[in-house]
């Protein structure tokens, strides 16, 4: 006779059963309280009954806990593309054309059924809220290096010329290697090319600096497009340090993606605040990424993550 493992007891208290075709996640939204941030996850990339399940939860979230965005394991720039047509001031005539930004694999793990669900359903549930109290969709990720230093250029060259100008500078360290990102962190870690460290802090800097003006010009800047574009520029930041890092080793590559991602959520909660929001974020990331990593091996390797 096998003897019962210690966890399973455990286990029996904690496990709440889900059956039928509409599961009862009451029990689940009492234990989520007034929490601001809720994590959830998924064993697998682009599993149909993950996505399916997680998307109903989030739907009540947003519904009844005033939930204000969904945060993704996703490039930032793509999903802000989302978010825009979701909150009813992008130009994309569907959610379909809303999701073209992803194309980086895997593009399955976005561009799916259950996303696209999700997203015309967020869609119809913002159209009757006033602008200010519309749920989003934003990426975590920092994958993003090229498209990003794209939109920031974009972005300043619609605002400041001249600033445009001194980024396009700036960025074109990274010219040499067209948009293989692999390639540059692996010449720049092993001295075969300059770093672009310094030129991307500095733009980031340089973008942070003009934040003031922007604010005071004739015809504001909106909130969210500034803070778009620092996110971005941020991520360049980011960026260029992990694909350096993908050449000393795993851990390191890793601890340096979650702590972005980390930064990111933070920066999504200080700039609802900054509107007068109360942020509430979901996240949808795998379990290696929204887990504790002190409770599994990878805490045992040295690597963390956003859920620790």
């Amino acid at each position: 006779m096998a003897l019962e493992s210690p966890a399973v007891p455990t286990l029996r208290d904690a496990v709440q059963p889900l059956t039928g075709d509409a599961p009862d996640y009451d029990a689940l939204l009492d234990s989520i309280g007034d929490a601001r941030i809720v994590l959830l996850g998924e064993a697998s990339h682009g599993t149909h009954e993950f996505y399916r399940e997680r998307a109903r939860i989030t739907r009540r979230l947003i519904e009844e806990k005033s939930f204000v965005a969904v945060a993704v394991e996703a490039d930032w720039p793509d999903a802000y593309r989302v978010n825009r047509w979701v909150r009813c001031v992008g130009e994309d005539p569907s959610a379909l054309a809303a999701l073209g930004d992803f194309q980086r694999f895997p593009r399955w793990m976005w561009r799916n059924t259950e996303v696209l669900a999700f997203i015309e359903w967020l869609r119809r549930n913002n159209e009757g809220a006033a602008p200010d109290r519309r749920a989003g969709f934003y990426g975590l990720d920092l994958y993003s290096l090229f498209s990003s230093i794209e939109a920031v250029i974009g972005f300043l060259e619609r605002v400041d010329p001249e600033a445009a100008r001194r980024a396009r500078y700036r960025y074109g360290c990274f010219e040499d290697f067209g948009e293989d990102s692999q390639a540059y962190g692996y010449a720049a870690e092993f001295d075969l090319s300059q770093s672009c460290e310094d030129d991307a802090l500095q733009q980031l800097l340089d973008l942070q600096r003009q934040a003031a003006d922007l604010s005071q010009r004739d015809g504001k800047i909106p909130q969210d497009e500034f803070f778009y574009a620092e996110q971005n520029a941020r991520l360049v930041k980011n960026a260029d340090e992990y694909y350096r890092t993908m050449f000393r080793g795993r851990i390191s590559s890793w601890n340096l993606r979650d702590r972005h991602m980390a930064e990111t959520l933070e920066a999504l909660l200080a700039h609802f605040d900054r509107q007068g929001r109360t942020g509430k974020l979901v996240v949808w990331e795998h379990n290696s990424h929204i887990g504790d990593a002190r409770a599994t091996s990878m805490g045992d390797s040295g690597e963390w993550n956003v859920g620790q």
